[in-house]
């Protein structure tokens, strides 16, 4: 008998139909040779600390670092859990053969060696069915290439090795934060969802800190265009004016016009993180809710996995696109009339076997449903859109540039226009096009006329609060603002999180009160911002620590690093950041540095305040606040750390919080609450 384990009972019934076996148990479906069973997703976890050791149960900080010497499993506390496990391991008792058909991922190998290994069945041989679509054929193609399970050793020590550094960052950096700062708060911390937050801290810091300065443009209209004065911006309004006065009188003359055609190739095909930022930047759906619509069209069938991290396609799909095209030519007759579908043009923007690693480009099947709910349907136009634009020919346009001066001051004018719209016509109802456009009459160069020079005034702008779109587009490049796509693929490999987990780290932010969306935008809490503050060493919080983490755990996936030696630098780092969590300088001469100029802090005859106060520095911190004087530390702990946490007692016996603005003020705080949390582990 031949045993096939999957994820989910949806695709248990999908393979079970495939290989005739029709016959439906409790647990598992039968037949033609094959037993089909499946998990419930994760139905076994990493124990709790209080189950390696009884004195792990009790917070405190004398327990810290918890290290198991061996990291041990536990099944689910629910009795279905154990009813499936147990169904499980009889079918594996008993097999012939077995096969894992858990989803085709870092996760899903780690679902199912777990279950070996709760099971005591990981020394049992297996092989392992590589799925990137639940259609008959895709499944008929997986099996025809099914590779033993060893194959993905590599791939199960890596995901083993994020399970339990999530644990041991997450869970000692928890409990330390929670024992020292607690106020009956659970403050989690996470290898991934820190550097997050503090991402967010970091953006609206900016914002409020921003000040909008003054600037002046100068331009001349000439022929009824608009000419840009090609210097820099005035930060004085007499040096704009005083030009002005001087090119007024003078004739505008044409130097200089230079034609040139753009060429604009289509968009890449979609990855999981590409497709959820597109959606929220068009329709305002969450990470969450795409990754939902998506896994709900690949268990229906309708698209490839999801969960994937490449934009590109094997060279072996390339058989396979011309019958999708018409397959979905019914619904989309007019996107793909112009298409010569038995004739395709692929470019290596579509495929190339060195960009696909576990599963190519988000594609759809070929199938059409009759009716879908709202975000699904949504999703699927997105997806097929994509996939027939990236045969359709580049956008091109002419820009001309038109250069002229007057008094020997040098302007600029821009003109744009549309040659083919190309790929573009699929997204008409979009604004590709980024800059403003105007249409240039025919110049001469050499002519000149009158002009009419103006002066525009405008403010230097903050940067914008994240979005889901922005926000992922950052987590994908570790903090690292990036428009060019081969180095947006490089540094895919540095990512903060991974396309299938980024959606449900944000939302993890949002439900532990940490962050909250309105519409649109992501914003850090007083609760997120206690957090942050309350995180001393800076690593906790860096991105570009926890996408190295990322880069060599996909090192490991590919035998290119001993596990061993990752795992030791998480223990590693862990002992460091505990060791370092609440040590403030104590020095006089290092309290801290001034919020405003970054110059050192000294104390005064009443209070503390800039060293460069002569140099007209107004920062101060007075030591007596409404009738209490502040200590050394807790002054330390509003120049180091921006809080006064734990909080403060003031004389009429009442608790308060005092925070120090990014603009160096003194303000009161809530005293942090944060909604009940169910358990207290963070990954």
């Amino acid at each position: 008998m031949i045993v096939v384990v999957t994820e989910k009972p949806s695709v248990a019934r999908d393979i079970a139909a495939f290989l005739g076996a029709k016959n439906k148990n409790d647990g598992f479906i039968e037949g033609n040779g094959y037993q089909v069973t499946w998990a419930f997703g994760h139905l076994v976890s990493l124990m709790e600390p209080q189950d390696y050791k009884a004195e792990w149960k009790r917070w405190s900080i004398e327990n810290l670092p918890m290290i198991p010497e061996e990291f041990q499993l536990k099944a689910r506390e629910d009795s279905g859990t154990k009813k499936q496990l147990k169904i499980i391991w009889q079918l594996i008792k008993k097999s012939d053969k077995l096969i894992c058909a858990t989803d085709a991922g870092r996760e899903g190998e780690l679902i199912f060696r777990n279950i070996l290994r709760i099971l005591k069945c990981d020394d049992k041989p297996f092989e392992r069915l590589w799925l990137s679509s639940l259609t008959p054929e895709a499944i008929q193609k997986a099996f025809e290439i099914i590779k033993p399970g060893n194959h993905y050793d590599n791939l199960y020590h890596a995901a083993r090795c994020r399970s339990e550094a999530d644990w041991i960052v997450g869970l000692n950096g928890t409990r330390n934060l929670t024992i020292r700062f607690g106020q009956k708060i659970l403050w989690s911390m996470g290898r991934v969802q820190t550097p997050v937050l503090a991402m967010l801290a970091d953006r609206d810091d900016e914002i409020s800190t921003f000040k909008p300065e003054p600037f002046w443009e100068l331009f001349t209209t000439y022929r009824e265009v608009a000419f840009k004065h090609t210097g820099n911006k005035f930060l004085e309004k007499t040096k704009a004016e005083a030009l002005l006065q001087a090119i007024e009188p003078h004739l505008f003359v044409i130097d200089k016009i230079v034609k040139k055609r753009e060429k604009s190739h289509p968009p890449l095909l979609f990855d999981l993180t590409e497709l959820q930022r597109e959606m929220n930047r068009r329709f305002g759906l969450s990470a969450n809710d795409t990754l939902t619509a998506a896994q709900a069209l690949y268990e229906s069938k309708y698209i490839t996995y999801p969960r994937t991290d490449s934009q590109y396609l094997s060279k072996d799909m390339k058989e396979r696109i011309p019958a999708i095209l018409n397959q979905l030519r019914p619904n989309w007759t007019k996107e793909i009339e112009p298409l010569q579908v038995d004739a395709l043009s692929f470019s290596n923007r579509i495929l190339n076997d060195s960009k696909v690693s576990d599963h190519h480009a988000i594609i759809p099947t070929g199938r059409l449903p009759a009716q879908l709910p709202n975000d699904q349907q949504k999703v699927l136009d997105a997806i097929i859109i994509r996939l027939i634009a990236a045969f359709y020919p580049p956008f091109e346009k002419d820009v001309t540039t038109v250069e002229g001066s007057t008094n020997k001051t040098p302007f600029r004018a821009r003109g744009v226009t549309v040659v083919n719209p190309g790929w573009s016509a699929l997204y008409a109802t979009e604004k590709t096009e980024k800059e403003e456009e105007q249409v240039l009459p025919l110049f001469t160069k050499g002519e000149s006329g009158a002009h009419k020079p103006f002066i525009k005034e405008g403010k230097t702008t903050p940067p914008k609060h994240y979005n889901e779109n922005t926000l992922l587009g950052a987590m994908a490049t570790a903090g690292k603002q990036v428009d060019d796509e081969e180095l947006k693929e490089a540094l895919k490999e540095r990512g903060l999180g991974t396309p299938a987990t980024r959606a449900s780290i944000i939302e993890t932010l949002i439900t532990r009160n940490y962050i909250k969306r309105t519409k649109k935008t992501l914003t850090i809490t007083p609760v997120g911002r206690y957090l942050i503050a309350i995180i001393q060493d800076p690593q906790l919080k860096s991105a570009e620590l926890t996408g190295n983490w990322e880069a060599k755990l996909k090192q490991i996936e590919k035998g290119q690093l001993d596990p061993k030696l990752f795992m030791n630098e998480i223990i590693d780092f862990t002992r460091a950041f505990l060791s370092n969590s609440d040590i403030l300088r104590t020095d006089r001469s290092q309290i801290g540095n001034c919020p405003l100029c970054q110059s050192p802090i000294i104390k005064g005859s009443r209070g503390y305040g800039c060293s460069e106060w002569k140099k007209g520095c107004s920062f101060v911190i007075w030591s007596d606040y409404k009738g209490t004087l502040l200590t050394l530390e807790q002054i330390q702990r509003l120049i180091q750390r921006k809080i006064s946490m734990p909080p403060l007692a003031l004389a009429d016996g009442s608790k308060i919080v005092l925070g120090l603005s990014p603009k160096g003020k003194i303000i009161e705080l809530p005293l942090p609450q944060a909604p009940p949390q169910k358990n207290k582990k963070m990954s």
